[in-house]
């Protein structure tokens, strides 16, 4: 057994797809399967179960998976000490984020890391199921850190540092009968037809629990999972929506309006409490949230 049939078998697990995971792992897909193949025959049992379209971990793969995990963990730790005669860090980071959500200059900031370390690989990973999901990865250490929202209290699971905020408007198209109101009350909004985020985005846990909080039902007619693309539909006269205002802001046809009562869109820095924290993750979040 080596230390690349583990990282093999970490990847396939977090991504149940062998190409996928050749990609996140950068080699050959071939290489992979040949990796977790020949694990599994050193180890006298299956981790996977391949006989439907999408593979998914066996019940001794689904017992592994947290032992190989905290095993890679301890080799990285290993390495952080040694790194730490040198003063060079190395290794790799994998951050999860939400898509268009623009409050943090993440391109900027991985910029600015790879020219302080360039020893350290990062992969990016996309929400795929928002806020919640990015949650549940941080949990099960597919991800080493994410920016990512919360609609209620940071989870006991989570450390998170708030990073940025901005307020949630309501948008409507011009012509509306609310366009040109200062502010707005839910109770104002209970006749409209929603456009809306899928439940697990934070953005929509922020309003669904606003409207319950004021004690007022309101009707999501269509749903995007695109935090980008709801202002589009409501300048096309689809229906209102209530989004954070950085994703609306250059939205044409549309009013953006103050409402009353619905907490700010806060995006945090957040990792996993459980999980060892490696240096080349230290040293993204001191870049980060300087002063933390």
């Amino acid at each position: 057994m080596d230390l690349r049939q583990l990282e093999f078998f970490s990847a396939v697990a977090a991504e149940l797809n062998f190409t996928r995971a050749a990609d996140r792992l950068t080699i050959a897909q071939s290489a992979v399967s040949a990796g977790v193949r020949s694990l599994e025959s050193e180890l006298g049992v299956e981790l996977f179960d391949r006989s439907r379209r999408q593979i998914r971990l066996t019940s001794t793969g689904d017992l592994l998976l947290p032992k190989v995990r905290e095993a890679l963990d301890a080799v990285n730790e290993v390495r952080d000490v040694a790194q730490q005669t040198t003063h060079a860090i190395t290794g790799s980071i994998v951050i999860g984020l939400m898509t268009s959500v623009t409050l943090v200059d993440v391109p900027g900031l991985l910029g600015l890391f790879r020219t302080g370390h360039p020893g350290v690989g990062v992969r990016l990973r996309a929400a795929r199921r928002g806020s919640a999901g990015l949650v549940d990865d941080l949990a099960s250490g597919e991800l080493d850190l994410a920016f990512l929202a919360l609609s209620g209290p940071v989870p006991a699971s989570l450390i998170a540092r708030p990073i940025a905020s901005s307020p949630m408007v309501l948008v409507v198209p011009d012509g509306h009968r609310l366009a040109a109101a200062r502010t707005v009350e839910l109770a104002r909004l209970a006749p409209e037809e929603f456009i809306d985020l899928p439940p697990g985005y934070a953005s929509r846990g922020i309003v669904d629990d606003a409207f319950t909080v004021a004690g007022v039902e309101r009707r999501v007619m269509i749903e995007v999972s695109d935090i980008g693309t709801a202002a589009e539909y409501v300048a096309n006269g689809l229906g209102v929506a209530l989004l954070p205002e950085f994703a609306a802001r250059d939205a044409r046809g549309v009013r953006r309006i103050p409402v009353a009562n619905v907490p700010d869109f806060t995006v945090y820095l957040a990792a996993s409490r459980s999980r060892r924290v490696s240096a080349a993750v230290r040293a993204f979040v001191d870049l980060a949230l300087p002063g933390e």
